[in-house]
């Protein structure tokens, strides 16, 4: 489980996390604000990459992590990216294996990372996140600039992955987990706005900004 009790992170005059706390478990758990709301505080917090002012954090101790910006060797081929970080969490062939051919990466296998497109770019990422088989994965918008067939493949080997891990994903594309997700959470200035179980949650995720528009007068 991660959580996350009264966590409070400032820059200067800027809050970023307003005693925000959080309880995910086993499934998908979507993570949903405006640009600037305080979510990618919040996973790099949760991923011990920022020091938090004040509250509390407990995150297994297997982690796997993927931010917007994709994080690979961009001089190395794909293969070798999957190899050097293969060992380094000490991957089986067949996991490695399985990864690549869920995320279809064979067809650049032997090309560098740093000529490879944004979405084969996240997509490796998303593979090297996975290698070690983490008991949580925090993902940053691993949706953004993304084809819809791209999108689709890490959506299905994401939510493949939650049935029996971990996940939270921030995102602006809802609607592409509307059928997956187990819980969606909202933050706006940094402050936890709503939470929903799926049963609960609005019927079409993409109306969520809608709604608390209404209710909070606008983010």
């Amino acid at each position: 489980m991660i959580t996350a009790t009264d966590l409070t992170k400032t820059y200067g005059e800027t809050t970023a996390l307003a005693a925000v706390s959080v309880a995910w478990d086993e499934g998908l758990h979507c993570l949903a604000g405006p640009n600037g709301s305080g979510k990618t505080t919040l996973l790099r917090v949760l991923a011990g990459l920022t020091r938090h002012d004040s509250g509390s954090v407990t995150v297994p101790e297997s982690l796997g992590v993927a931010f917007q910006t994709p994080n690979v060797y961009a001089d190395l081929t794909v293969a070798e990216n999957l190899d050097v970080f293969g060992a380094l969490a000490g991957a089986t062939d067949e996991w490695r294996a399985s990864l690549v051919d869920q995320l279809r990466l064979d067809p650049v296998a032997g090309r560098t990372a740093g000529a490879l497109s944004g979405g084969f770019q996240k997509k490796l990422d998303l593979a090297l996140a996975l290698l070690k088989r983490p008991d949580a994965l925090l993902l940053d918008e691993p949706l953004a600039d993304l084809d819809p067939a791209t999108r689709r493949r890490l959506v299905d080997t994401v939510t493949r992955y939650s049935a029996e891990h971990t996940v939270v994903a921030s995102t602006h594309h809802l609607d592409a987990f509307a059928d997956d997700y187990a819980t969606l959470t909202v933050v706006r200035d940094g402050r936890l706005l709503d939470s929903w179980d799926r049963p609960a949650a609005p019927n079409d995720p993409g109306s969520v900004y809608d709604r608390l528009l209404d209710r909070e007068n606008g983010f």
